[in-house]
């Protein structure tokens, strides 16, 4: 049997190229202990991360020390249970961050940066400050007035509609950690609205998913960010109607620094 006959190689060579769980192999009818005990440590991660609470101060720090003003927000759920049995709350700010970021409004922007824990405080403690770091070159080049970057607790992605609506905000980006699966309790994601206010949805968001050292790389999801902004500026939308076409800049002047090792 040469080898490109052989299944047991085939499946080797397949579990080289991926995180996911195939050929485990086998002890008996159940798997091996290795396997075992790893899918218990991934899922004991994936807990940590939903239950690890956002350490807003020290992240607030690292974001103030690239250059950005920052504010803080808290949505309506007051602690973590009731924030994960309650989305609906997740979504709302709570009474005194509404009253403080009304105040704080000046004059109109053009982007809301917000930065929320989501379901992976771990996400957001080790790739937020990586990707403003990667995004704020080209947020200096843009000519784009910016709000203060607000870091919000107990949020849901769609906390960002409020917090741009009342920050008046012509576009909001939410970098949210994402929901935690077993191979990856430390991706961010990043949702973009352009109009925020409450009651948008889903669908008028663009998504850039699972950022983060084993997914998408800081730089290349702050060209890609970068790149959906201005459209939707220029556009005046955001969702099913923008598609996200920034890979054929890449190999372009725009984005052969991204491409640079």
């Amino acid at each position: 049997m040469s080898r490109d006959d052989d299944p047991a190689a085939s499946w080797r060579r397949l579990a080289a190229l991926t995180p996911a769980r195939i050929a485990l192999g086998r002890a008996g009818a159940g798997l091996p202990t290795r396997e075992v005990l790893r899918f218990g440590l991934a899922h004991a991660q994936a807990r940590d991360a939903v239950h690890t609470p956002l350490d807003a101060d020290a992240v607030r720090a690292d974001i103030a020390a690239l250059g950005f003003e920052t504010l803080k927000a808290a949505s309506a759920a007051p602690d973590r249970a009731t924030y994960l049995r309650r989305p609906d709350l997740g979504r709302r700010l709570d009474e005194a961050s509404a009253v403080a970021l009304a105040a704080a409004a000046g004059d109109p922007v053009d982007l809301a940066l917000i930065v929320a824990d989501g379901l992976s405080a771990r996400a957001v403690h080790e790739g937020a400050v990586p990707l403003l770091t990667a995004l704020k070159p080209a947020l200096a080049g843009s000519g784009w007035r910016l709000a203060p970057v607000v870091v919000a607790t107990q949020a849901r992605v769609a906390l960002g509609d409020a917090v741009g609506a009342l920050l008046k905000a012509r576009a909001v980006a939410v970098l949210i950690g994402e929901r935690p699966g077993l191979s990856s309790p430390d991706s961010l994601g990043i949702y973009l609205t352009f109009d925020p206010r409450p009651g948008r949805t889903d669908a008028e968001r663009n998504c850039l998913s699972n950022v983060c050292a084993a997914g998408l790389k800081p730089d290349f999801a702050a060209f890609k960010l970068h790149w959906l902004i201005d459209q939707a500026l220029s556009r005046r939308l955001t969702g099913v109607a923008l598609k996200d076409e920034s890979d054929r800049q890449l190999a372009g002047p725009e984005g052969r620094g991204v491409l640079e090792p």
